[in-house]
Order: structure tokens, then C-alpha cells, then sequence
């Protein structure tokens, strides 16, 4: 049964995931602006003090009891969790916690689960353009795409509802009213996208199976 089929409400309730971070605090404004109930899981509630309308709910994303608890009653879970580059320290915070929602959504018989990942994530590798699979990428991005990999194995592996979004580099612009939408990657290389048009679109997601168990890349 297609999620359109599930008739899931025209204002759902959702959990957003990574709430706080720069692209979080786009979902969470825009979901709120179309009277969606949204629960946030922010380890910090100082920091998401301004999100007035939008349920907090402290703890961490990588504690399973936590997540159950901020799980509970949703309709739809959404992930934008982010981590810091690091050179030389292994980055597991993605995978961990990933791996932690999906045990909590099962319990919780949650199924619909949107996911940010990233252009160079999965077989999307390798269409950043020379600047950023050259540089930025080998540099400094490569241990946390080796846990986005890991991640995207978790959500693939799962039996849930699941679309993973990958967004090119990520600006702070105006959203621009069209976007494209590609999982056959020949000729693309490179791109990038306002957060507000990946917040925009990830909403979308949770109302629709257009995109179900597949991980569209989307860019200008």
C-alpha cells in the first residue's frame, strides 16, 4: 500500500531530527507554516528556543528509549541530522543514530521516514563536479560520507517507508520556484540549492510515495 493509500492526515504529526541545524530550522518553520504538529529532539533546548509551536522534547538521537519516547504517535519521522568534518576522527554519529530510529520507529509501528543525506552519498559519488570531488570531498568530507554511506545502508536495509534526499552544496538563498529531481546522475555534475528548497521538498515527501524507497539528488 502506497502512502497516498495510507491516507495520512493533511496535517501530520512529525518528528524532525537534526531540528536545530541550519536546514532543520527551515523544516521546522515551514512545517509549522502548513499546521503540521512537529515534535523536535534537540539535546540543547536553549537552542531551540525560538521554534515557538513546534514541541520539544530533550534528549538524545542516538538513545533508543529517547527516540521511542519523541517517536510515539507520529505519523512521519524526518532526519536532518548533520556532524561536523572532522580529518581524522572516525564520524559515527549518523549511522548510530540512524540505526537507533529505525529500532524506535519499528516499536512504535512508525513507518514513513524522510532522510537528508548529501550529493556524494551512495552511487551519487562522483557527480560533485572537479571541485568538490577533487578537493572538497577527498579533503574534507570523506569520513562523514563514509558514515552517510553507512547510514544509507541502515534505511535501505529497513522495511520501512523510506525516501532518502540528497541535496547538492547548500546555500542560504531564496528558494527558486523549480528544483530538479534526477536519480539517473549521467549527466549531472555538480550543483547547488537553497536550504529552504530542501526543506520545501523533504516536506513534500511525507504527504507523498512519488519518491518512495528511492534517494533523488536535487539541485538548481
Amino acid at each position: 500500500m502506497s502512502i497516498t493509500e495510507t491516507h495520512l492526515p493533511a496535517a501530520p504529526k512529525i518528528l524532525v531530527l537534526g531540528a536545530t541545524g541550519p536546514t532543520g530550522r527551515h523544516i521546522v518553520s515551514q512545517a509549522l507554516a502548513r499546521g503540521y504538529d512537529v515534535t523536535i529532539l534537540v539535546r540543547s533546548p536553549e537552542k531551540a528556543a525560538d521554534m515557538k509551536g513546534a514541541k520539544i522534547v530533550v534528549g538524545d538521537a542516538r538513545d533508543e528509549t529517547m527516540l521511542r519516547q519523541a517517536v510515539n504517535g507520529r505519523d512521519a519521522v524526518i532526519s536532518a541530522l548533520g556532524t561536523p568534518a572532522s580529518l581524522f576522527r572516525d564520524i559515527t554519529l549518523l549511522s548510530t543514530a540512524t540505526r537507533a530510529l529505525v529500532s524506535a520507529m519499528k516499536a512504535e509501528h512508525v513507518s514513513r521516514l524522510v532522510t537528508i543525506t548529501g550529493m556524494g552519498a551512495g552511487d551519487s559519488a562522483g557527480h560533485g563536479g572537479f571541485l568538490f570531488d577533487k578537493l572538497i570531498f577527498p579533503l574534507l568530507l570523506r569520513k562523514v560520507y563514509a558514515d552517510k554511506d553507512r547510514q544509507e545502508a541502515i534505511i535501505n536495509g529497513s522495511d520501512l517507508d523510506w525516501t532518502i534526499v540528497r541535496p547538492s552544496v547548500l546555500n542560504n538563498k531564496a528558494r527558486h520556484n523549480t528544483i530538479q529531481t534526477l536519480t539517473d546522475l549521467n549527466q549531472f555534475r555538480g550543483g547547488s540549492i537553497s536550504r529552504e528548497n530542501v526543506a520545501s521538498f523533504v516536506l513534500d515527501q511525507v504527504t507523498t510515495d512519488r519518491w518512495l524507497h528511492k534517494s533523488p539528488l536535487i539541485s538548481w
